[in-house]
């Protein structure tokens, strides 16, 4: 219900109440029948619920049948390796997903925890929980207001709804009707729970409670909103099924062929069909990215953005469009002076330092004060300059009926009266000619349209026995003006330009005034600032055409957290991988939806930083350009991971393809390939994490989401090089003689072609051997692991025994190199080749 447009008789009939408050016996017959004023918490999954939901995943589930399979034929020790694998990746999983969930908790401690009310006229102390809807409620400085309530009586009454709107500055309220719809910002008859009082006092009526309240609302939308699944997670999901469909393609056309032509036994079918399982799923591939984007955590983390969600980190490097709110994000969320129009300027310093509140003793430091926003402006502004603060002999405080504020101070010819207020009030009671009046009218307005405040400045002496009245405000000399604004931060700008350098979109989206939001997208670089669009003009847009206008609109103003929400989705809907910045409860819902959430972790609440991704440490936007950089080097190092993984698993799967269509000996057992997966895992798939950001991180365009995570020229790099491996590697291995050995040959020479086509993988299509190379030294400390590992199984008797190896000569040895060497030198080849080819196309 619109309760600011009703007037406060009209309010208090409908809640059928009196301003001498509810009696004991209705409020208990309410609460009954309303229930606590507390937003309702969702139920938390169980912990072993998102901990079996890993074993869900489609390659694990393969891996599950291969392991039940090996039990049943008796093979227990296999099974128990390849169902350690799962469990071990299923913990992985459960580890990389875990995120705060503490959205709600953060809402929840917003709400005033006391409250005093009238009951029957009389004042009474209560928990902010029992509130009821009609509660006739008090309100003074320093209260969290703790239900929606429509305001009866205020007194000098300014309410901070920054953590709701999203506006810097506190609200001056009334008790008067509004007739026109308006957005909450503009509600300056309702008071919202969660917000502070900052000055004055009011009394007023409960009308909103618990989940009806504004904040209640925000609720309702963070549990409603649906946690968008990261562009990494569904392209491994992807890959997932295409592996699947690959398996399951072969596995059934191998036991049909070999059936119909050689009549195998089904123990031996069992066996080679589960070898195939195991070797075409790259098992140790989601423990590998984990490490990566661990690494990418703790990189971001010295840079002051704290992730909370490894995906996270990759979606940063594909984000097309960030979203941002105003306020505390982009500007400094401190009101300052930032132009002055004036032929006095010691005047009207002296007037700045002297008509205000907040400052009461000179050696009180400006830093240190708390108070109105626009006073600590201007104390600001005047901190260095020598003028003295006067002692006071009057005051007429700032009201909104009057629209000024005036004090009074000695002075040699009597007493002096200084004013600041708004210019067309001060302009009125000035001694100026027409012409005078008219330059200074437009000077005011001049400096409005650039989305600034406009105050204007005024000083009369006058005798010592005059007495500071509203009346004794006439004649005054007329000063200047001055232009307040909540500035953009500089670094914010540096930001602003970094992203769209990188292809990166940047809107804001703000609860505050449409000038003001103009002005501040034209400091910072903001593209398309011609057309603003105010929340009013969002809900006559329905989600096709709001899809259509937020591509060439970048400033949003007067929005609620629906807006928000709504803005988020559209650019959703245009495939853009949305990132969304915000420091206020207003935020929570759209940080939660967009695919990554950004809060500022010093000035930002409790509830955006539960509700985002990602926290900033330092609140500055520029941490999100940084962000951005790590999270594309994060991208092109997984990539390069994906890339070195597959080949091998292809090429194990090609070998024992080949040696069962050729009726041959199984060439390789479940546990040694196992061993060849994991070992690599451990050591060189750990090492491309560690690679450096290219020189062209910064200056490309985002990776198209519609692109999967392979290309076609990826996949054309893992069928060749899995068959440079596989077909060496399998005739190198059957010219000897004894299964072990040629079992050892094969495992030798895989491990050993990986590690060279590791350094491959450095580089997409340059030279891989290049100074960058020498600048990871994770390569060559994984090399020197991966080689003690390989000599263990190949020359350790236990190991030998374990993993079914034997030992190699020297003279065995030297093919297996020639090969690796031989792949290295091909694939070097190939990528000159492809880079030139690249070249022609563009």
């Amino acid at each position: 219900m619109m309760w600011y447009k009703e007037t406060v008789d009209q309010a208090m009939q409908t809640l059928q109440t009196t301003q001498d408050g509810l009696g004991q016996e209705e409020r208990t017959k309410r609460l009954a029948k309303h229930g606590y004023n507390q937003i309702e918490v969702k139920k938390k999954v169980h912990p072993l619920r998102k901990f079996f939901k890993h074993f869900t995943d489609l390659l694990m589930i393969i891996l599950l049948i291969a392991a039940l399979l090996k039990f049943f034929t008796g093979d227990v020790i296999e099974g128990s390796i390849i169902l350690a694998v799962v469990v071990v990746n299923s913990f992985v999983g459960y580890w990389q997903e875990r995120k705060a969930e503490e959205s709600l908790n953060g809402l929840k401690e917003m709400m005033g925890q006391e409250a005093v009310i009238f009951t029957e006229g009389i004042k009474e102390l209560v928990e902010a929980k029992e509130l009821i809807i009609g509660d006739i409620i008090a309100l003074k400085a320093g209260d969290v207001v703790p239900a929606d309530i429509r305001l009866i009586e205020v007194h000098d009454f300014m309410v901070e709804e920054a953590a709701l709107t999203g506006e810097s500055e506190a609200i001056e309220k009334t008790s008067a009707t509004i007739k026109k719809t308006v957005a909450t910002g503009d509600q300056v008859n309702m008071a919202f729970s969660g917000t502070l009082v900052q000055t004055g006092s009011a009394i007023g009526v409960v009308v909103e409670t618990a989940n009806s309240t504004e904040i209640g609302k925000i609720n309702q939308a963070l549990q409603t909103v649906e946690q968008q699944t990261t562009p990494l997670v569904r392209k491994i999901h992807q890959l997932n099924k295409q592996i699947f469909r690959g398996i399951i393609f072969l596995s059934l056309f191998l036991i049909f062929f070999t059936t119909f032509r050689y009549g195998l036994e089904l123990n031996f079918l069992f066996s080679t069909i589960i070898a195939l399982i195991v070797s075409m799923i790259p098992e140790g591939l989601p423990a590998v990215l984990t490490m990566i984007l661990s690494l990418g955590v703790n990189e971001m983390a010295k840079e002051q953005a704290i992730i909370k969600g490894l995906p996270s980190v990759e979606t940063l490097g594909s984000m097309t469009v960030i979203c941002s709110d105003k306020t505390g994000t982009l500007t400094k969320n401190e009101m300052s002076v930032v132009e002055t129009l004036t032929d006095e300027k010691e005047k009207m310093i002296a007037i700045m330092k002297n008509c205000q509140e907040a400052q009461t003793k000179a050696d009180q430091r400006v830093a240190a004060l708390n108070g109105n926003p626009t006073e600590l402006a201007l104390l600001r502004y005047a901190e260095n300059a020598e003028v003295s603060l006067e002692k006071l002999h009057g005051k007429l405080p700032f009201s909104s009926s009057y629209k000024y504020m005036a004090t009074m101070h000695e002075h040699q010819d009597g007493k002096v009266i200084y004013v600041k207020g708004a210019p067309e009030v001060l302009l009125a009671k000035a001694d100026l000619t027409a012409e005078k009046l008219k330059e200074w009218q437009e000077k005011a307005k001049a400096l409005a349209q650039k989305g600034q405040r406009v105050l204007g400045f005024a000083y009369k002496v006058v005798p010592n026995e005059q007495p500071l009245t509203h009346e004794a405000l006439e004649q005054l000399t007329f000063v200047g003006i001055a232009g307040i604004i909540d500035p953009p931060k500089e670094s914010a700008i540096k930001a602003v330009k970094e992203c769209q350098t990188a292809g990166i979109s940047v809107k804001m989206i703000t609860g505050d005034h449409k000038d003001t939001a103009k002005a501040i997208a034209e400091q910072i670089g903001l593209k398309h600032t011609t057309t603003v669009l105010e929340g009013i003009d969002l809900d006559q847009l329905s989600a096709e055409e709001l899809a259509v206008k937020v591509q060439t609109v970048d400033v949003f103003a007067r929005t609620t957290p629906e807006h928000k929400l709504r803005i988020v989705e559209a650019l959703q809907k245009n495939e853009e991988i949305v990132g969304m910045t915000g420091d206020g409860v207003n935020d929570a819902p759209a940080l939660k939806r967009a695919d990554v959430g950004i809060a500022m972790g010093i000035k930002g609440s409790e509830v955006s930083k539960q509700a985002a991704d990602m926290v900033l440490g330092d609140d500055n936007f520029h941490t999100i350009a940084k962000a951005v950089k790590e999270g594309r080097r994060i991208l092109d190092n997984l990539q390069k991971t994906i890339n070195f993984f597959l080949p091998t698993a292809l090429a194990q799967g090609l070998i024992i393809i080949w040696a069962l269509l050729a009726n041959q000996p199984l060439p390789l057992t479940p546990v040694q390939i196992l061993w060849v997966n994991m070992v690599t895992t451990i050591t060189l798939s750990y090492a491309l994490g560690f690679e450096q950001a290219g020189k062209d991180t910064m200056t490309r365009p985002p990776r198209d989401p519609k692109q999967g995570i392979l290309t076609r020229y990826n996949v054309f790099r893992i069928f060749y090089v899995s068959l440079l491996i596989m077909i060496p590697a399998y005739f190198l291995a059957m010219r000897f003689e004894g299964q072990a050995l040629q079992q050892t040959m094969l495992l030798q020479n895989i491990v050993g072609a990986q590690a060279l086509y590791m350094i491959n993988c450095r580089e997409l299509v340059d030279a891989s051997l290049n100074k960058r190379m020498l600048k990871n030294k994770a390569l060559f400390i994984s090399l020197g692991i991966l080689f003690i590992l390989q000599a263990a199984v190949v020359y350790l008797p236990f190991m030998q025994h374990l993993i079914g190896t034997t030992s190699l000569s020297l003279q065995q040895q030297l093919p297996i190199l020639l090969n690796i060497i031989m792949l290295f030198i091909i694939v070097e080849v190939e990528k000159v080749v492809s880079k030139k080819m690249i070249k022609m196309r563009e």
